[in-house]
């Protein structure tokens, strides 16, 4: 179980967030969206779930100049004193395969600690830009499409879809964003979900989430854009690549960036993977992938951008994708 974080630090003039029962976690995004669904007469409503007012109030609140200035969610610091070690859930091994197209990308360099991404592929298109609410302030974190049954499901980190009790609103996804650019549009979350560790406590083992969208158009978001593959239960010390898109300083937001390299078990306070990463804030929710190829720009999702310890500011750590993500990606793909 993770205890409190100590109040992370500005990145880069980010507004600073406070937290009072958030776990170990960095500011990258991760979300957890599932379809809407429908409550019993006098049943109180989910609380993750949008309404299709909601989604077009979201749609028309994110002008080209509102997501300019959105703001990142800091990238939160962790002390030692603040966590205790627990455990994820471990479970079989289960691989679902990507839906994503391929494409020819050449070779690019690992391990990477962290630059822009130039390799092109599906990755280019499954992975964008979140934008949200938070505590009345828009902000930023990362997110990526991935294969679903519903075919509309987003991953991304839990305090991207929900932080400090309450979930945020006016979510949308921006599938390969760049310098500013929509080509595949804007995507609204019909339902935010997360694992139940993070939703009840916010516990920085649990960061996870996922979003469920609404189809654009009549279209389905992997119809659009394709969907990379899904991992759990994988293991550690594995070749893994990191993608965001970080907004604090010395990024702005506008660049795709990613790191590479053979993952790490956190030896300290969590049981999650570690990558030698210098993103930053805004990158919260960007997807790790096993198994990825650089020719085609596909992978295995198996895990999110999560936090960092405040006395290791070039590593970054994710979520082990283990028996409770694994849970949460079958919510979200069968709302």
């Amino acid at each position: 179980m993770i205890g409190r974080p100590r109040s992370p630090r500005s990145s880069g003039g980010s507004t600073p967030v406070r937290r009072t029962l958030l776990g170990a976690l960095a500011g990258v995004a991760a979300l957890l969206a599932t379809g809407v669904t429908a409550a019993p007469a006098g049943a109180a409503p989910d609380p993750g779930v949008l309404s299709p007012a909601a989604q077009e109030r979201a749609l028309s609140f994110w002008t080209a100049q509102r997501m300019r200035e959105a703001t990142p969610l800091d990238v939160l610091t962790v002390d030692p004193s603040d966590v205790r070690r627990a455990a994820p859930r471990k479970g079989r091994t289960a691989v679902v395969p990507p839906s994503a197209p391929a494409s020819a990308v050449g070779p690019l360099a690992f391990p990477h600690g962290g630059g822009p991404w130039a390799g092109g592929g599906a990755v280019t298109r499954t992975a964008g830009r979140v934008f949200f609410t938070y505590q009345g302030r828009t902000a930023s974190c990362s997110g990526n499409a991935v294969t679903s049954a519903n075919k509309s499901t987003v991953l991304t980190a839990g305090h991207c879809v929900k932080m400090q009790g309450a979930w945020h609103t006016n979510w949308v996804f921006v599938p390969g964003y760049r310098d500013g650019q929509r080509p595949y549009g804007t995507w609204t979350a019909a339902k935010l979900l997360s694992t139940p560790q993070w939703t009840a406590g916010e516990d920085i083992n649990y960061d996870i989430g996922a979003a469920v969208v609404a189809p654009l158009d009549g279209t389905r978001l992997t119809d659009a854009v394709g969907g990379q593959g899904v991992a759990f239960n994988t293991g550690y010390s594995k070749p893994m690549y990191s993608f965001g898109f970080p907004a604090a300083a010395p990024y702005d937001g506008e660049k795709f960036i990613y790191c590479s390299g053979t993952t790490f078990r956190d030896f300290l306070l969590s049981g999650d993977h570690g990558l030698t990463c210098n993103m930053t804030g805004g990158s919260s929710g960007g997807p790790w992938f096993t198994q990825f190829d650089e020719a085609t720009g596909t992978g295995l999702q198996s895990s999110v951008n999560s936090f960092k310890y405040n006395f290791l500011p070039n590593a970054m750590y994710g979520p082990y994708f283990g028996a409770d993500a694994q849970n949460l990606y079958q919510s979200a793909q069968s709302s």
